[in-house]
């Protein structure tokens, strides 16, 4: 069978687990990306079928149940923070006050085109300010220091694709990782400018990821504990989850991960202050102080 870069397949060695898009053929191997999930693998080309189109309308269809379930979770919660806060703006209800706030802004790079869209419209339906990158992970060290400088962001995502291989190491060693130590020199780079844990967020890492060097080097959230595959889309609730907590409140880990789709498996972090101010009073637009 002749395949092309693009083409949605499964390994057969893995029992057809999970749909893959073809990255780029060389020769007698292919280099693979996870459809769904931020995974990067190789496999030899006689170990891959071309997915059937009855078999992708039902993953996918699986796929959009998840993601919906996740973000009906998320829309309960942010009802909830907004309840909290209207309350504490109006000293329990007692003053009807109009008020504002100020939202965070995140910067979003990533090692993927395609997930990095699918993350930016998710941003801008939970209603959060985005500036989206596509980076290689390997130039991403090198490029994050400008970034941070020009956008000035209140949250940064670094991601993209990464798998462990046990024929390369232990899992306690970095070098078996495929982009993990890239990872971690990105947000070694934005610590520099920006040292405070709460002052600056950072989540990073990819399916795999080496969880525990991403925290060492100053990410407040990471991935992958246990070295599972992470969804696409989880990173951008977490983003979400401390854009819209209070900045007198803080973020628990288990709070942050409740509303995405890996949970505690597959990511991890430190307690962290949520970012949103609220302020008063808000003022319409176009309207005038003489009058």
């Amino acid at each position: 069978m002749r395949f092309n870069k693009g083409d949605l397949v499964t390994r057969i060695s893995y029992n057809h687990d999970l749909l893959f898009r073809i990255a780029s053929i060389r020769e007698k191997t292919v280099q693979l990306f996870g459809e769904d999930l931020r995974l990067e693998a190789d496999a030899p080309i006689d170990d891959i079928v071309m997915v059937k189109s009855r078999d992708l309308e039902k993953r996918r269809k699986k796929g959009k149940e998840q993601e919906d379930f996740s973000y009906r979770l998320f829309r309960q919660d942010y009802q909830l923070m907004k309840e909290k806060r209207e309350y504490q703006s109006t000293e329990g209800y007692y003053y009807e006050a109009q008020y504002f706030q100020l939202p965070a802004k995140v910067l979003h790079l990533d090692g993927d085109q395609m997930y990095l869209r699918k993350c930016i419209e998710l941003y801008r339906r939970v209603g959060l300010q985005v500036h989206g990158v596509h980076v290689n992970e390997k130039e991403m060290p090198v490029k994050i220091g400008e970034l941070v400088r020009k956008i000035q962001p209140d949250i940064i995502v670094i991601t993209g694709h990464d798998a462990f291989s046990k024929n390369k190491g232990q899992k306690n060693d970095l070098r078996a990782y495929r982009h993990s130590r890239y990872f971690a020199e990105t947000v070694r780079e934005a610590r520099n400018i920006t040292p405070d844990l709460d002052q600056l967020i950072i989540f990073a890492g990819a399916c795999q990821s080496h969880f525990e060097s991403l925290i060492r080097a100053g990410a407040n959230f990471a991935s992958s504990p246990l070295r599972i595959n992470i969804h696409a889309l989880d990173p951008v609730y977490i983003a979400a989850k401390i854009a819209y907590t209070s900045f007198m409140d803080k973020v628990g880990v288990r709070d942050a991960l409740r509303n995405t789709l890996t949970g505690d498996k597959g990511m991890g972090g430190v307690e962290t202050r949520g970012l949103l101010r609220t302020g008063m009073p808000y003022l319409e637009s176009g309207s005038n102080d003489n009058q």
